[in-house]
């Protein structure tokens, strides 16, 4: 509805886990790093954890465009599976195609092709989003398959992806083994109250936004406030936010508009002890 009267090539905040849109944070550089570090190493296990609207999935899909044509992937986005079905669905994400898919046919046709990767100088990773969500049998199943190895190097590199409640999964008592492989491990946190104004303007440039609009100061220590500096929830806001001005009919974005924009969204701020430091 606003795209046109701002002149924007397309929204500037929408909720989807487009990687060109993705503001590397302090705490996302470090992870991008880490990732691309941990492939090129051939670490084994990585593990990537932040909450809820942190852009882990976005941060997934920049990993994939960062990578060479010697880096074979397999993205797994809903893991809800069995110990069974995530192997076929490995297979099918490297476009594997077993002969039969009882468990030994599809264990021995990752292994083929992983050795066959390895023999032409290619990296593996298997990323997992949402992991969260894992069951420990289907962990177990994906820990099995970090045993596809060489005396000296790791055949594929698997990458889980999730909230904080991986950690409290992978601290079970039956998921030792699997614990004590983790080479990596990194957690996203919100952005700090500096990067706010960062990001917003990142995804308006991105968007095509021909630098008219002007952001007053406190507009944004508002948005800092009431989003817990979670970029989905700034999202939500700043797209609330750029309508009410839609409405108005100004480039201006005062703290008035934010606070029309909260009441519609129903955030609430930060408590005074919640407030991280300037």
């Amino acid at each position: 509805m606003y795209k046109d009267f701002f002149h924007l090539r397309e929204y500037p905040f929408n909720t989807t886990p487009d990687p060109q849109f993705l503001y590397f944070s302090r705490q996302h550089r470090v992870a991008l790093d880490l990732l691309q570090y941990g492939i090129r190493a051939r670490k084994g296990f990585i593990v990537i954890t932040g909450e809820i609207g942190t852009g882990k999935t976005t941060l997934c899909r920049a990993l994939l465009n960062t990578l060479d044509a010697g880096t074979r992937t397999a993205l797994i986005l809903n893991p809800m599976l069995s110990d069974a079905q995530i192997l076929r669905v490995i297979c099918d994400e490297f476009r594997l195609q077993p002969a039969r898919t009882t468990k030994k046919d599809l264990y021995d046709t990752l292994n083929a092709f992983l050795l066959r990767e390895l023999a032409a100088n290619h990296n593996v990773a298997l990323i997992v989003d949402e992991a969260q969500n894992l069951k420990p049998r289907v962990l177990e199943q994906i820990r099995l398959l970090s045993n596809l190895e060489t005396e000296k190097e790791k055949l594929l590199q698997i990458i889980f992806v999730g909230q904080p409640e991986l950690r409290a999964l992978l601290n079970r008592p039956d998921l030792r083994q699997l614990r004590q492989r983790i080479a990596l491990h990194h957690h996203i946190g919100p952005l700090e109250p500096d990067e706010i104004g960062a990001y917003i303007h990142h995804r308006l440039r991105v968007a095509g936004e021909p630098g008219r609009l002007q952001w007053s100061a406190d507009a944004i220590q508002l948005i800092a406030q009431h989003t817990h500096g979670l970029p989905r929830v700034i999202n939500i806001l700043c797209d609330a936010v750029l309508l009410a001005a839609y409405v108005a009919e100004t480039y201006h974005i005062e703290p008035s508009l934010v606070e029309l924009a909260i009441r519609e969204c129903g955030l609430t701020p930060l408590a005074p002890a919640e407030l991280p430091a300037a």
